[in-house]
């Protein structure tokens, strides 16, 4: 989470000159919530020779990149518009 919000205070950092690591509410685990996700490709590696092309770091810099230089995109998933776009591709009567 904190990555995150380094990257968009380099890349596009907020007008008010606020980290956006202001912006983290903390809210109470879920029972059972995992507090960390991973995953280890080392079997992946040594058994097929298989290595990431991306680090984390490089990864996730390209991806918070991505969704700032394609911000008409987001607009446009966050509006619910594709939801139209489905139902006149996909709706009734479509061989659903």
């Amino acid at each position: 989470m904190h990555t995150i919000c380094d990257l968009l205070d380099q890349l596009s950092p907020r007008a008010d000159g606020q980290s956006y690591r202001r912006q983290i509410t903390h809210v109470q685990d879920r029972p059972g919530h995992d507090r960390r996700y991973a995953i280890d490709a080392r079997k992946i590696e040594r058994e097929l020779g298989w290595r990431p092309a991306e680090t984390f770091d490089t990864g996730i810099r390209k991806t918070v990149r991505w969704y700032l230089d394609n911000a008409d995109w987001v607009k446009s998933v966050q509006s619910g518009a594709y939801r139209d776009w489905v139902a006149t591709q996909y709706g009734a009567g479509q061989g659903a």
